[in-house]
């Protein structure tokens, strides 16, 4: 199940490999639309899932009781998911994809029905640990399969077509798990996951062959390392729950010592979780990982306070806020589809390094926003922002896949939305640390609360300046390896 095995045309033999093009129709051809339907299924599981639980979360907190749990249902099904993703390469050597998949599915459903059914918050906790678990290793694996169900022309659609899913995420999710909890239960928004969960076991089951090649004696699971990593992002998303600012720097500090520590021992490890060469500065892959890290850490200073900013410096009622912070995704995901029509992949890989500039540039506009009053500046940040995801995600992840050894390719595939996820989760409470330092907190003044905001956002032009330098380290690193 390699695309080495995957025949091309005549034309396509001839043609250099990194030019071959490709239409969108290609992805609707019998060979190939079961495998893009069960891939796209496998992200609207993770997409979808956030997007009615965070709406519906809160009436079902009306409805048990456990308000101070809150925070826990988050954070328990961040750190599994991330733990997840960090062991699904194992687990597919060990098991092989399908085994791996249908299992992690089923886990998936199990934490959802304890959800669903729960007749307390601890057994909602419960559910929603069971589901970042399957989550976890289910968004990693449909990663990782991306190489070995698509030949390498279509991948770039392959990652449009998941930003389609994102957006209708985005943009239905909160619309249709309200209508469920308003008019039927909240339950009713929980349970939409499970046939959604029960179709991608069906799908599995049809495109990933029984005969999976599984490594005959398969490296042992480094359940140590995996500890220390779970709670070093637990420490992290604690560090957004607690109020005062000694507690969260404490927590960030102890958080940053035991990912460096694991990170360092993995590097030393006979049985890695991570690619070799990873957060290094030598090899694109190890430069690459670093953007996957820092772009969403950076663009975190807008997720946790855009809208919050919006409603209070502009006093923009919840629909307004909310319509101009789902302009990201929209802009995300039509600039990700453009780049994706693009036929050469080495103009693609040229313009990946423009991703992390456009970040840089919306957060500037952001911050000039905040500080000037001029709204305006808001839209165009947020399209910025949106375009500089659209220009180099889908791109960056094929690159990472293609600069990586055949032997490391699951382990790279698997990390990336797990590096999404913790680099989300890690800026969300840097973020919050450093607004509190500034002033931020209830009942502040409009001054107060500007003067937070615009320590927030120009921390966060320089965490996008960083990933800036590093796309461009990544580019020059992967044109030596002749990747385009």
């Amino acid at each position: 199940m390699t695309t080495d095995n995957i025949p091309y045309s005549e034309e396509q033999m001839a043609a250099p490999p990194n030019e071959l093009s490709a239409g969108w129709a290609d992805l609707m051809r019998p060979r190939y639309l079961v495998s893009t339907i069960t891939l796209c299924l496998g992200v609207a599981l993770f997409a979808f899932n956030e997007f009615f639980i965070s709406t519906a979360l809160p009436t079902a907190v009306d409805d048990l009781g456990g308000a101070a749990l809150l925070s826990w249902a988050f954070t328990l099904y961040l750190v599994f998911a991330i733990v997840g993703g960090m062991v699904a390469a194992n687990l597919k050597q060990r098991f092989g994809a399908r085994n791996t998949l249908l299992a992690s599915a089923t886990i998936f459903i199990i934490g959802t029905v304890t959800a669903t059914l729960a007749a307390d918050m601890i057994q909602v906790l419960a559910g929603r640990l069971l589901q970042g678990a399957g989550e976890g290793v289910v968004a990693a694996l449909c990663y990782a399969l991306i190489p070995e169900l698509f030949p390498s022309r279509l991948v770039p659609k392959v990652f449009g077509a998941e930003a389609i899913v994102w957006a209708l995420a985005a943009f239905s999710g909160p619309l249709v798990a309200g209508g469920l909890t308003e008019h039927f239960s909240w339950r009713a928004a929980f349970f939409v996951s499970i046939p959604v969960a029960a179709i991608f076991i069906l799908l599995v089951l049809f495109i990933v062959p029984r005969g999976v090649a599984v490594l005959q004696k398969a490296p042992s699971i480094p359940f140590a390392r995996l500890v220390a990593a779970g709670f070093g992002i637990l420490m992290i998303s604690l560090s957004g729950a607690v109020g005062d600012t000694a507690p969260m720097a404490l927590l960030l500090a102890g958080a940053t010592v035991v990912l460096t520590a694991v990170v360092h021992l993995d590097h030393r490890s006979a049985n890695p979780v991570l690619p070799e060469a990873a957060f290094t500065a030598r090899k694109a892959i190890g430069t690459g990982l670093w953007v996957i890290l820092l772009m969403p850490l950076a663009q975190a200073a807008g997720s946790v306070f855009l809208v919050y900013s919006l409603q209070r410096l502009w006093q923009l009622g919840p629909t307004a806020a909310g319509a101009l912070s789902a302009v990201m995704a929209i802009s995300w995901s039509l600039t990700a589809i453009a780049v994706a029509s693009l036929g050469s992949l080495t103009l693609r890989n040229r313009m990946m390094p423009a991703g992390p500039v456009l970040l840089l540039a919306g957060l500037a506009a952001v911050m000039a926003a905040i500080g000037s009053g001029t709204l305006w500046l808001v839209l165009a940040g947020q399209v910025m922002i949106g375009a500089g995801f659209g220009v180099s995600w889908g791109t960056l992840s094929q690159l990472m896949m293609d600069v990586s050894s055949n032997a490391e390719r699951d382990r790279t595939s698997a990390m990336l939305p797990t590096l999404q996820s913790a680099g989300y989760a890690i800026g969300a409470a840097f973020f919050g640390l450093i607004a509190n330092v500034t002033g931020f907190g209830e009942g502040v003044s409009t001054e107060t609360l500007r003067h937070a905001m615009l320590v927030v956002f120009a921390t966060g032009c320089l965490i996008a300046a960083a990933s800036v330098c590093f796309g461009l380290r990544t580019g020059a690193l992967a044109r030596r390896q002749a990747k385009f």
